[in-house]
């Protein structure tokens, strides 16, 4: 499929080819022509799959045929789409690709978040509009003053629904339901669909076409997956050594807390390595500031804690590092998700100690692969990392975890599996490996 076989506009795939695109994601290629019969659509997509297009070539599609048919008129305070994001920075980003896809169309859209003066949105508001994307907090906030009417909305976008249930959005999310027509088509994509999410589905969303993207292909092919046991106090010289060494232009840093990002920002200047951090501590105009230079590339290593980092979407960003694994896997997923789009090689790095083995064994179950372990000269470990757990599917476990490479281990598990002979049953959790890897190699 192709996205001239789409029922898209001669603007539209002017627009897309213009952005380097060349064939459209799984998701696209399946929710595109969905939500172009009118449907309502559940999506379970993964951050970087290319689901902002998913549902925003089409809603410019429609919007662009009743403006042929003319059957459309800009009314102050109402628009015809809605598009609601858990967070502003992801806010912004999909009004920015918004603009990218219609820039040789007639469609106007803003975005309304947390951060921006009410008056200013107020104006843009009254000025007459297409598109809303919004924030749930401030669009409550603009609906309370009266600023905006609900009443002609056709298509609503729940984005990322998942992380509104997780950031305590689901009540808002009813109230803005309750004021919407009854007569609308409704999208909702999520990376994953707990039951809250599920039962709100339900209620709120008419036989819908359910699409979903297998998480374990959300990591794209094209992502080179690896990473480097190293003791916990040495993870800054690593980083630092690898930015170096193998000539990095640009890299997306994933750290646990602002006070580690603001700590290793200064660690890596020392090193004479230009770097800037983003958190939930900034400002939004900071933070904001902070995205569109590292979009540009005026910022190069950017070190950023998980929530602050949610908005960030930049097609050609070519590695990805986990300096702190994170606690869930879909965070995971989603992180190395942001490298290897549009058909780009990718990598996602991760800087691993003992304390993250947990975490570790948690997403190589979820991703059922062995992440592959390399050796970095002058760079070695007191104990190094014990074998995933996984590998206590495999007939033997190789001496040295870092000699064992992703298709090696892939080639034993296709044979017939047998547990390690050394202990009576495979450990059942990560401690359990840990305790015994230890134990085995104490003095």
């Amino acid at each position: 499929m192709t996205f001239a076989t789409m029922a898209l506009s001669p603007a539209l795939l002017q627009a897309i080819s213009e952005k380097g695109y060349l064939s459209p994601t799984a998701i696209q290629a399946q929710a595109i022509p969905a939500i172009l019969t009118g449907a309502d659509v559940v999506a379970t997509a993964q951050t970087g799959t290319g689901k902002t297009a998913s549902f925003v070539l089409p809603l410019l599609q429609m919007l662009s045929n009743e403006t042929t048919e003319g059957t459309r008129t800009r009314r102050p305070k109402r628009f015809r789409a809605l598009i609601i994001s858990p967070t502003r920075e992801l806010a912004l980003q999909i009004e920015d690709n918004i603009h990218q896809y219609s820039r040789h169309l007639d469609i106007r859209a803003t975005a309304m978040v947390g951060g921006m003066t009410y008056q200013q949105q107020k104006q843009k508001l009254i000025e007459g509009i297409d598109i809303l994307v919004a924030t749930p907090g401030r669009l409550l906030d603009m609906a309370n003053q009266r600023a905006l009417h609900f009443d002609e909305v056709k298509t609503l976008v729940l984005d990322e629904a998942d992380r509104m249930l997780d950031m305590g959005f689901i009540d808002d999310i009813h109230k803005i339901l309750n004021k919407l027509p009854k007569q609308r088509q409704t999208l909702l994509f999520s990376a994953t669909l707990p039951k809250a999410i599920r039962k709100l589905a339900n209620s709120e969303i008419h036989n819908p076409i359910e699409i979903t993207i297998d998480p374990q292909k959300a990591a794209a092919p094209k992502i080179e997956q690896w990473l480097v046991a190293i003791d916990k106090h040495n993870k800054s010289a690593l980083l630092s050594h690898l930015i170096k060494e193998q000539h990095w232009t640009q890299a997306l840093i994933f750290i646990r807390t602002q006070h580690g990002a603001a700590k290793l920002v200064s660690q890596l200047e020392k090193r004479g390595i230009a770097a800037e951090a983003i958190h939930g501590g900034r400002s939004q105009a900071s933070r904001s500031q902070i995205l569109a230079d590292f979009k540009t590339g005026k910022i190069q290593f950017l070190v950023a804690t998980g929530v602050a980092a949610r908005g960030i979407d930049i097609n050609e960003l070519s590695r990805v590092v986990n300096y702190d694994l994170p606690d869930d896997t879909d965070d995971y997923i989603h992180r190395i998700g942001r490298t290897g789009r549009a058909g780009l090689k990718g990598e996602g790095i991760s800087l691993v100690s003992k304390d993250d083995f947990k975490r570790l064994c948690a997403i190589e179950r979820r991703l059922n692969k062995i992440i592959t372990r390399k050796e970095i000269d002058g760079f070695s470990v007191t104990k190094g990392l014990p074998p995933s757990n996984l590998n206590f599917t495999l007939k033997s476990v190789q001496k040295s975890p870092y000699s064992a490479s992703e298709e090696n281990l892939a080639a034993k598990a296709a044979k017939k599996p047998t547990p390690i002979k050394a202990s009576k049953e495979a450990p059942k959790s990560a401690a359990n490996v840990w305790a015994q890897w230890v134990d085995k190699n104490k003095g």
